[in-house]
Parts: structure tokens; sequence; C-alpha cells
């Protein structure tokens, strides 16, 4: 399962359940609102202005959403679909997150100066990975690194909402709606193939 495809099993859940580590009572209205948010400010002409972030988180937020979500050959990026604008929605719809999420931001700029002697979003990209490498696993993550980690897996589960609520998300599942079938032929066998398993014969 390529990154991408955990990533679309993970915006599957309910988006509540998605951002658990956020409180409970983040509501499906309010991560709709935001959505709708984000796709009207990819559609306005002038260039979006955060409310939230400053201009350097803002650089670092769209650096690193697009590091959890690349651009592939299926789909745009997390900032193609408007994620960076979704989270920026999602700051001022509650403000008891702006502090988790500015510290973390802080946080990855301190361990890249720490280790590399400058900010995230000038380290190379080795040196960037190095880090998200060391706390895309909280599991497996250091206890040194634990407050990176839980960062980062809310700052991944924010990413992954933002983009499968997004327009382009919903393409890049293949989700075709409510669809009439006229006659049902049973699961696709590039479905069956991709999951292992075959209807019994006979």
């Amino acid at each position: 399962m390529s990154r991408r495809e955990a990533l679309a099993a993970l915006a599957l859940i309910p988006a509540v359940a998605a951002l658990r580590p956020l409180p409970q009572a983040l509501d499906p209205a309010a991560l709709e609102r935001a959505a709708q948010a984000a796709r009207e400010a990819l559609a306005a002409a002038a260039p979006y202005a955060p409310k939230f972030f400053t201009a350097h988180e803002w650089e670092t937020v769209r650096l690193l959403a697009d590091l959890v979500i690349p651009r592939d050959e299926r789909s745009g990026s997390a900032t193609d679909a408007g994620v960076p604008e979704f989270m920026d929605f999602i700051m001022d719809a509650y403000p008891d997150q702006r502090t988790g999420m500015r510290g973390g931001l802080a946080w990855l700029d301190s361990e890249s100066v720490r280790r590399f002697g400058t900010r995230f979003v000038a380290a190379g990209d080795a040196q960037r990975r190095a880090i998200l490498d060391d706390v895309a696993w909280p599991a497996r993550a250091r206890p040194e690194m634990s407050q990176g980690a839980a960062f980062f897996s809310r700052f991944r589960d924010l990413t992954a909402s933002g983009f499968w609520s997004s327009r382009m998300g919903v393409d890049d599942l293949g989700f075709i709606g409510n669809t009439a079938i006229a006659e049902w032929h049973g699961c696709p066998p590039e479905a069956l193939r991709k999951l292992g398993v075959r209807y019994e014969e006979g």
C-alpha cells in the first residue's frame, strides 16, 4: 500500500474520528464549512491571505502538506487541493488548536536548526525527510521525538481530511456518488486482484 493509498484509507474514516487528537467538539459541519471555504479560496482570483498563520508559518504549512501528499500521476498535491487554506479555516474555527499548531511548527524549525543550522523551509529535501522519518511513526519515535511525533500525526490527519474533502480528493478516490447501475456484474476484476481475493467458482 502506497502512502497515498494509506492516507486515502484514513480519509474513509469519518472526519471526526480521523481528527481524534483534536477536541471531540469538532463537528462534521465545521469541517464541511472549512472545506467549502477552502474551495472558495482556491476559486478566488486574488491570492489567499491566511487569517491565522504568519507568512513564515504559511510557507512551512504549504511545504509540509505537500511532503505529506505530493503531486503524483493521479492527482495534484495537498496544496493544489487547498489543504493549507482548509487548515487555516480550522485554526480560525477552533482557537484552542492554535497553540498546538503554532508550537508544532516552531518545534519543526527548532529541530531543523538544531540538526542543520537552518529552518525547515530552508533545509534540503534530504534534511527535511530525515526529521520527518523520526516523527512519522509515533510508536517508533524516540522519547525525545514524542512531541514532534504528536504534532506530525495531527498535521498529517488534518492534511488527509483537507485533501479528501476537496473536489480533487474525491476524484482521487474515484468516488462516483449515488449512480444507478442497470446490472451488477460484481466487483471489478482489477479491484479483486488488488485485494488478493476472488469469487468462488461453481
